[in-house]
């Protein structure tokens, strides 16, 4: 991983490339400025290569229509300021052209043909022959001008479903004139950009292209397409090809949590037979060891990590230290990233919300320490004492269970979810890095702190689940979804599931799966189907396995409509599709009536229905824990309330820790 990579006219110092990020800075006010600090901190966190956002080459290529691109001279300035603090840290930057194609959220759109995307509303107009051959000098014209903004190089986008990608694949290309019909003419465009930026820049420049090596759509390319593809690609002069896998339409999960770590190196490794240019691995690599995996086996010749130095900007310089346990580790949730990306709001990270907020969240030494207690050590929590305790505050963290992290703790339990327990390992180390007071197994009580002489309180004691009051509901059979995570209670065969939000179908796949897929990568490409001997165009398997459902489940929700809908914007349809494959039944516009040896009895649009169950799980919710909290206020103490303790809408580690941060940069 730390070795550099000659280029030739260049030298990599690492073999770790961040990858293409879209933050919503570019397009913010003031926000270039915000970007060179982002850019910046993962420079002096060690990383060997950065590729920045999405810029478009004109205007109809914009993803929406206030997207930023870089067309005339007068744009140039304001990346200088991102290039500019890149190269004064002693980095090196890359400046990725992305055309949307049918992909853009505007009505200006253009792609090869007249064929709407399934996940944009605007159908897009063809693109005459003489728009094409437009459309190849406005990315030479952008490559020219990233050039004279300082950039090293640039990343042509060709993979993920974006406009390239939809010349190369017959899918999405109808066209009959040079640039449609047989392989030849579908993948012209992508050697004419290639072979137009090399002759704007000059020899002395990086030029990586990203090549969809793994369509995973019907109809996408076929092996020796790629491989074809790859090689004219070198020979039109590319320094490094890039690893794109999966159409954005794509139905299989590619940089969720739930897709094994490195599930996609395979498809590197086998292009790297055929290519001498260096490549580089993508997807779901997020620690030292896995990177040295795929490069010391000869996988790749780099990797590309976006997400995971969202996570931790000093990922490499911990993994020099060989501080493994410092790191703090992406864990592919997507929520405060991707789901923001799509939502057109600024992107961040869920465990780490300085992310892309470097000018504006910091924790600069406090003036006057204070002696700070923390109820709780759930990720609210955790957060705050490490941050606070980093500013030179002196925090006692206390937690009633044997052990910190709260909700995480059964996050992790989940199938898929594996990642979480990362995150508990991280917070273990920082609180023992930054000497905070750990006490476990202490129920906190109000003469408890009065003895502890604190300055300030933080309540972060987070939720307690909400309790249906109904006829037969104190059996033993009913349970809450803690009881269950936990293990304090055990499901039987035949189990409803009352509430259909994340925790409610995080339920049904702990439930549905007896042995999580994630960990078995074999069972995982087989039930999405994907064909790692990639015999079938796009790499899919001509059918996919079918597996037994573990239990009857049925998830139920009160209010009508389709369950699922407040799931994550980029990982709800996995969740939907997992419920599917485990053959959940899901009812909508459900009423409870009362539980007893027949089952749970039900009204569901207005006809009573009885569901032979024989355990039922109770999702429905949960409350802030507040037990504590008018004792505290007798303490007459300043007290501050933070995570699920202020708000316990539908459970947000996002929120939770963004607030412990917040607060400990302002106390």
């Amino acid at each position: 991983m730390l070795e550099p990579l000659e280029l030739g006219f260049t030298c990599l110092k690492n073999r770790v490339v961040m990858g293409s990020m879209h933050t919503g800075l570019e397009e913010e006010k003031g926000g270039f400025d915000k970007l060179a600090a982002f850019y910046r901190e993962r420079v002096v966190g060690g990383v060997g290569l950065i590729v920045t956002g999405g810029i478009s080459p004109n205007f109809r290529g914009r993803l929406t229509p206030n997207a930023t691109q870089l067309s005339f001279s007068w744009q140039v300035g304001k990346h200088r300021i991102v290039t500019r603090a890149v190269h004064d840290a002693g980095g090196k930057i890359c400046m990725q052209l992305l055309h949307a194609g049918r992909y853009a959220y505007h009505p200006f759109s253009v792609a090869p043909s007249k064929l709407k995307s399934p996940i944009t509303p605007f159908t897009p107009r063809a693109m005459s022959a003489r728009q094409v051959r437009k459309t190849i000098r406005d990315f030479g014209n952008s490559a020219r001008l990233a050039q004279k903004a300082g950039y090293d190089g640039v990343e042509i986008m060709g993979s993920e479903g974006y406009l390239l990608n939809q010349f190369i694949c017959s899918r999405t290309n109808q066209r009959t004139d040079e640039y449609g019909g047989n392989f030849d003419n579908r993948s012209r465009i992508a050697i004419d950009i290639v072979e137009e930026v090399r002759r704007r820049v000059g020899r002395d420049f990086i030029v990586i292209f990203r090549l969809s090596m793994l369509d995973l759509v019907d109809d996408g390319s076929s092996w020796e397409e790629v491989v074809l593809l790859a090689k004219r690609l070198e020979m039109a002069g590319v320094t490094l090809i890039n690893t794109g896998i999966g159409w954005h339409e794509a139905r299989i999960p590619t940089i969720a949590t739930s897709v094994p770590r490195a599930a996609f190196s395979w498809v590197t490794a086998k292009l790297r037979q055929e290519v001498t240019i260096p490549l580089i691995a993508t997807n779901r690599i997020n620690m030292p060891e896995v990177i040295e995996q795929i490069l010391a086996s000869g996988q790749a010749d780099m990797v590309s990590m976006a997400r995971p130095l969202l996570a931790d900007p000093e990922f490499v310089n911990k993994a020099a230290a060989m501080q493994d346990e410092a790191i703090n580790t992406c864990i592919g949730c997507n929520q405060a990233c991707l789901d923001h990306t799509f939502k057109l709001q600024r992107a961040t990270c869920l465990v780490n919300p300085r992310a892309a907020y470097e000018k504006e969240l910091n924790f600069v030494k406090a003036y006057t320490p204070k002696k700070l207690a923390v109820i709780g050590a759930g990720p609210a929590g955790m957060a705050f004492a490490v941050y606070a305790a980093q500013r030179g505050h002196q925090v006692t963290l206390f937690e009633a269970r044997s052990d910190i992290g709260g909700q995480f703790n059964l996050a992790k339990e989940i199938p898929g979810k594996e990642e979480f327990s990362e995150t508990l390992r991280y917070f273990r180390y920082q609180l023992a890095h930054w000497q905070v007071e750990l006490r476990l197994n202490t129920p906190v009580s109000a003469e408890l702190l009065a003895a502890h002489e604190v300055d300030e309180v933080i309540l972060a004691s987070g939720v307690v689940p909400r309790q249906l009051q109904l006829p037969g509901f104190d059996s033993p059979h009913v349970i809450s979804y803690q009881q269950l995570l936990r293990g304090e209670a055990q499901a039987g065969a035949n189990v409803a599931i009352i509430g259909a939000g994340g925790i409610g179908f995080d339920v049904a796949q702990f439930l549905g799966e007896a042995h999580s897929a994630t960990l078995q990568p074999a069972k995982w490409y087989q039930r999405w189907g994907i064909d790692t001997t990639y015999q079938q165009r796009g790499g899919l398997l001509a059918e996919t396995a079918k597996e037994l459902p573990q239990r009857q489940l049925w998830l139920l929700q009160r209010k009508p409509g389709t369950p699922g809908k407040t799931l994550g914007k980029t990982t709800g349809w996995i969740h939907r599709a997992m419920l599917k494959l485990h053959g959940v039944e899901t009812l909508s516009g459900v009423s409870y009536q009362h539980f007893d040896d027949e089952g749970l009895h039900i009204v569901v649009e207005g006809k009573a229905r009885v569901l032979p169950v024989d355990t039922v799980v109770v999702c429905a919710g949960q409350e802030s824990n507040l037990t504590l909290l008018p004792a505290l206020q007798q303490l007459g103490k300043p007290l501050h309330i933070i995570g699920g303790a202020k708000l316990a809408a539908e459970l947000d580690a996002k929120r939770a820790i963004r607030d412990g941060a917040e607060l400990a940069m302002r106390i």
